[in-house]
């Protein structure tokens, strides 16, 4: 990766994280739902990030979260099932080597590519976090509601951030 790169991911990487601790953090909607706009940072992390790297900056991230959330892994273990997903669908819908686009986004993949990429991953890191957090199944339905409403709000949030901020493709 050039350092032009490096610098753009590590600034967002900043900037995510600054959001989600210091203003998203003390957003919740009656306790159901909060955005967690971070997971965005490791959406959007080029295609041609090795799979170890990309294990190793979810898993910072996590620990990053979990230490300001006082969590103890929650994130962290849940960032590291969104990268999970992200290989999968990413190797499941595209072929890796042919991507001409350097980074998965709304301007560079199309809205509905991407919109069905952040579904899944939103989906599996907020599994995660909620279960992990609930961490009993005698409350099923109410933490599902709770997982349910965050993904749909954490989609909103991310869907709009990426329309505020993407690159659109030249044509």
């Amino acid at each position: 990766m050039s350092s032009k790169i490096i610098l753009i991911n590590l600034l967002r990487w900043i900037v995510l994280l600054f959001v989600q601790i210091f203003l998203l953090r003390n957003i919740g909607f009656y306790n159901l739902s909060t955005p967690f706009i971070y997971i965005l940072f490791i959406l959007v992390l080029p295609f041609n990030v090795p799979n170890l790297l990309l294990y190793i900056f979810a898993f910072v991230t996590g620990l990053t979260i979990d230490a300001f959330y006082d969590t103890l892994g929650v994130h962290t273990s849940a960032c590291v099932a969104l990268a999970f997903v992200r290989i999968l669908f990413i190797s499941v819908s595209l072929n890796r080597e042919a991507v001409d686009e350097p980074e998965p986004s709304i301007g560079n993949m199309g809205f509905r590519w991407f919109t069905l990429y952040a579904i899944l991953c939103i989906l599996a890191h907020h599994l995660v976090v909620f279960f992990l957090e609930a961490f009993k199944l005698s409350e099923f339905s109410y933490t599902l509601g709770r997982m349910l409403l965050s993904a749909m709000l954490t989609l909103f949030t991310i869907l709009l951030t990426e329309f505020i901020f993407h690159n659109r493709k030249s044509s």
